[in-house]
C-alpha cells in the first residue's frame, strides 16, 4: 500500500495508524522530532505527559532492564511485549530497535509483522554480525553489504504488505560502518540500504557535528534527486557522539533524534543513590523529597482510588 492510499484509509476510518502518525511528524520542515527512550510502560506514559510526540524503544535499555547485556540475548517475544506495553501506556508513535532482526530474512519479515502488531510505528535494523555490540563500543564487525541489503529489502517488502492499523510502518536501516570501515563506507552502505527499500537511515557512532553534517550532505548527494530518506540521529550519553541539542540536529539535516538510555540512566542513578542511603541509615525518610508522591504516581497512570480504572484501548 502506498503512503497516499494508507493515509486515505486512515482518514476514511477516522483512525491514524502509528506509522502514518510518525510520517506526519517527520514531514514537518525545519524540525527534528525528539524521541526519548522508554524502558518500560510507566516511563512511556511519562514521556506522553511531558509533552513529547513520539518515543523510542532501545534494545540496550530493554536488555539491561532484564538484567542482561546488549548483545542480542533477548527474544523477539520479549521485545514485542515491551513495545506493546509501552504503546498501550502512551499511544505515541514508537520506533523500536530490532537489533540484527532476530535472524535471517525470514525472521526479519516476521519481526516487521510482530512489531507492527505490537503497536510500533517502525523499526531499525543494524548491519553488525551476531552477537552484536553497543554501537559506541569498539570491536564491532559488519555483515557483508549484500547480506545487509537482503535483510533491509525483506523488511521493506514486509512493511509494504501491512494493512489496516499497521499501514505506513517505517523501515530504518542503521549502519555501524563508521567505526569499522570508516566514514565513506558508512555513506556507501547507507545509500545501498535506501536503494534496498529503507526510508530512514541511522548512522551510528558519528563523532562530531561536522561528521553529522557531512554524512547528511554526502548521502543525499549520492542518492540524487530521484531518491530520498529521513535521517535519525542517536544522542546517547558517554559514547562517541558529543552532546548535541535537538535544534542543532535539525540544522544538520536530521529529522529525528533518539535518547535511547537517557531515562534509564537517570532512573537507575537515582535508585543506586537511594539504596546507598537506605542501607546506611536504615530509613527512607531523607529521600522523601526526591520521590514521586503517591498522588503524582496515581496521576501519571490516571487512577483515582475508588473509581473504576479504564484500560486504554488503542
Amino acid at each position: 500500500m502506498s503512503n497516499r492510499s494508507a493515509a486515505a484509509e486512515d482518514r476514511s476510518s477516522g483512525f491514524v495508524t502509528p506509522g502514518n502518525m510518525l510520517r506526519a511528524l517527520l514531514q514537518r520542515q525545519g524540525q527534528c522530532l525528539m524521541m526519548p527512550g522508554a524502558f518500560n510502560a510507566l516511563c512511556a506514559r511519562a514521556i506522553t505527559q511531558a509533552g513529547f510526540e513520539a518515543a523510542y524503544i532501545s534494545g540496550a535499555a530493554t536488555s539491561v532492564s532484564a538484567g542482561v547485556p546488549d548483545v542480542g540475548i533477548l527474544t523477539l517475544d520479549h521485545f514485542c511485549r515491551t513495545i506493546r506495553e509501552a504503546f498501550d501506556a502512551c499511544g505515541l508513535p514508537i520506533i523500536a530497535d530490532a537489533d540484527t532482526g532476530f535472524g535471517e530474512s525470514e525472521m526479519v519479515r516476521r519481526t516487521v509483522v510482530e512489531y507492527a502488531r505490537a503497536g510500533a510505528a517502525g523499526l531499525h535494523l543494524e548491519d553488525q554480525v551476531f552477537p552484536k555490540r553497543c554501537g559506541h563500543l569498539d570491536g564491532k564487525k559488519l555483515v557483508p553489504l549484500d547480506h545487509a541489503c537482503e535483510k533491509v529489502a525483506a523488511a521493506a517488502a514486509a512493511a509494504r504488505e501491512l494493512k489496516g492499523s499497521s499501514a505506513g510502518f517505517l523501515i530504518c536501516a542503521r549502519t555501524d560502518a563508521r567505526g569499522v570501515d570508516g566514514f565513506e563506507a558508512a555513506v556507501e552502505r547507507a545509500g545501498q540500504y535506501v536503494r534496498a527499500g529503507a526510508e530512514m537511515i541511522f548512522p551510528e557512532g558519528l563523532t562530531s557535528e561536522k561528521e553529522f553534517a557531512e554524512f547528511a550532505i554526502s548521502l543525499r548527494r549520492s542518492l540524487g534527486p530521484s531518491r530520498w530518506c529521513w535521517l535519525l540521529a542517536n544522542m546517547t550519553e558517554f559514547g562517541k557522539t558529543p552532546m548535541i541539542p535537538a535544534r542543532r540536529f535539525a540544522d544538520l539535516g536530521y529529522n529525528c533524534v533518539i535518547y535511547p538510555v537517557t531515562m534509564l540512566r537517570i532512573a537507575m542513578g537515582a535508585v543506586e543513590k537511594a539504596l546507598g542511603v537506605l542501607r546506611e541509615t536504615g530509613s527512607a525518610e531523607t529521600l522523601l523529597s526526591t520521590m514521586q508522591t503517591r498522588e503524582e504516581l496515581y496521576r501519571l497512570i490516571a487512577y483515582k482510588p475508588g473509581v473504576e480504572w479504564a484500560f486504554p484501548v488503542r
